[in-house]
């Protein structure tokens, strides 16, 4: 038996790192040792405060969460590790310094993608997905609004479609040397462009989604990435929504988009979305590390804000 570690949310905006025992692995499964973790704010700010409803704590479930909503509960899909024959493997699984996994839920990382740089692997997996909800055409004007990591992972796949003209939209103007980073423009939502034939949102507020239907062009199609939680948005589906003959399309990483559904498994994109990763342009997505016995004290301001936090479980992690 092996002692292991993991970090737990045990009341609203309180972490803790609590001890657990490994079993022994069994037939076909493989014991993990993290290398790094990954928090992703939107959907982790969420857990923490304790605001998933009680109508979807089914479907927030996590691969390999433990616990139950609200809390206690063990949440995250962000993990890089390293099996005992030396590979390195990413795993959607919480925040843990080991952990035991059947072997197909532990997916290779490519020698091409650097050991922090892999944890973005469950964001990228989010940002193909939207993209296949989108069905973007060469030449069309894109808006992305919500200059969040997954919506600049989004947005900068968007912009290696031939002739695609990609606009980021955010409240920071600091964003916009990451939009130009990855190929897009930016602007303000006061300067946003209209006539959009297609929009994805990604902001998680009110004021984005109904800025995504102002800026829409006739039959456009509006990608809704963000979630709300226990928030209920006030749209504006009068007006001009029936004339334009707008789409509204929800985008959620649970399913496989219907474009791919059956031709690809959740296996196949999340190694896809690892693939992707070898481009070395995302490491600008990636904020310094947080060491994992930090991590009750430091969540609460790391979920405030930015891009993708590392958190590291041994140093050499984050040169690896």
């Amino acid at each position: 038996m092996t002692d292991a570690t993991a970090f737990w949310t045990v009341a609203r905006v309180t972490g803790r790192l609590l001890r657990e025992t490994l079993p022994q692995p069994g037939a076909g499964e493989v014991q993990v040792r993290t290398l790094v973790s990954g928090i992703s704010r939107g959907t982790e700010a969420i857990v923490f405060a304790g605001r998933v409803p009680p109508s979807q704590h089914a479907a927030m479930r996590a691969p390999h969460m433990a616990g139950a909503f609200p809390f206690p509960v063990k949440y995250g899909y962000a993990a890089v590790g390293e099996t005992p024959d030396g590979a390195r493997v990413f795993a959607l699984h919480p925040h843990q310094d080991r952990f035991v996994l059947p072997a197909a839920s532990c997916v290779p990382v490519p020698d091409a993608v650097p050991t922090p740089r892999a944890v973005l692997a469950a964001n990228m997996e989010t940002a193909l997905n939207i993209v296949w909800d989108t069905a973007p055409l060469p030449g069309e004007r894109i808006a992305v609004i919500g200059a969040g990591v997954v919506g600049l992972l989004t947005a900068a796949l968007f912009a290696r479609i031939p002739a695609a003209r990609v606009t980021v939209i955010d409240i920071e103007p600091a964003r916009a040397g990451l939009a130009a980073h990855f190929g897009c423009g930016f602007a303000l939502p006061e300067h946003a462009p209209d006539g959009q034939e297609a929009v994805v949102h990604a902001s998680g507020s009110e004021a984005g989604l109904r800025l995504a239907l102002s800026l829409a062009a006739f039959e456009a199609r509006i990608v809704e990435a963000s979630w709300f939680a226990d928030c209920a948005p006030s749209l504006p589906l009068g007006e001009g929504f029936h004339p334009r003959r707008l789409r509204l399309i929800s985008s959620q990483v649970g399913s496989i988009a219907p474009a791919m559904r059956g031709r690809r498994t959740h296996r196949e994109r999340l190694a896809l979305a690892l693939d992707l990763l070898a481009d070395s342009a995302f490491d600008a997505l990636l904020e310094p590390p947080t060491a994992f016995a930090d991590l009750p004290e430091a969540m609460p301001r790391l979920l405030r804000g930015g891009l993708c936090h590392v958190v590291t479980y041994r140093s050499e992690a984050c040169s690896a």
